[in-house]
């Protein structure tokens, strides 16, 4: 009875793709870390969680990217969509002095409809609270940075913390959930960009883009 039970109130999202490209104009090298962030009803049942992508030169061409094509491969299993996962980025390179420094972070919802998604993801590095601990993190060749890059994935602190903008990532991604309209949630696209479509008395939930931070919207 119980194990019915668990199986009927949980629904998977599976997750694949590519992190893709980055551009970043000023720099010649780069590499990325990727992890995962999510709510405490979300369970990783299988792939990576997190990852490290090889050290990749800006291309040649008039494009000036640097291409990583840097393999995503994770289902979760949850009872609800509040937490929804989050993709969290960190790009890093080497300085005058041959020190690894950030480049940028990033963080990025996995898409909530199934399908394919790109998504292009806004770089920021922290900033130094005054000129003269700047000229001291320029002199000694130790910049700031976070030291759990899963804040960028939170509010919470965020708004005291001086950012300045830096790069983009390009990601890919692959979306299949199941037995989430058993329980009650639509995500198809059509009714995620226009949610009235939803039956008013279907029973169904819609799920919208920024139901993540709030949990899901009744259409009805």
């Amino acid at each position: 009875m119980a194990g019915g039970g668990l199986h009927s109130s949980v629904f998977l999202v599976m997750v694949s793709g590519q992190i893709e490209s980055a551009k970043f104009p000023e720099f010649d090298d780069l590499y990325c870390k990727y992890c995962f962030v999510y709510g405490q009803d979300w369970v990783v049942t299988s792939g990576w969680e997190e990852g490290l992508s090889q050290n990749t030169k800006k291309s040649l061409d008039k494009r000036q990217v640097f291409i990583f094509n840097f393999p995503l491969d994770i289902t979760f299993k949850s009872t609800s969509p509040f937490g929804w996962p989050q993709l969290v980025i960190s790009c890093y390179g080497l300085d005058f002095y041959g020190h690894d420094v950030v480049r940028g972070y990033g963080a990025v919802h996995v898409p909530i409809s199934p399908g394919s998604h790109t998504r292009e993801v806004p770089m920021f590095v922290p900033e130094s609270s005054s000129k003269f601990q700047k000229f001291m993190s320029w002199l000694f060749g130790r910049r700031p940075e976070f030291i759990d890059p899963k804040l960028v994935a939170q509010g919470e602190g965020r708004e005291v913390t001086r950012v300045r903008s830096q790069g983009t990532v390009k990601i890919k991604f692959s979306v299949v959930t199941r037995d989430m309209k058993k329980l009650g949630y639509d995500t198809e696209p059509a009714s995620v960009a226009i949610p009235h479509l939803a039956p008013v008395n279907s029973g169904i939930t819609t799920v919208r883009p920024d139901s993540h931070l709030h949990g899901p919207d009744s259409s009805a």
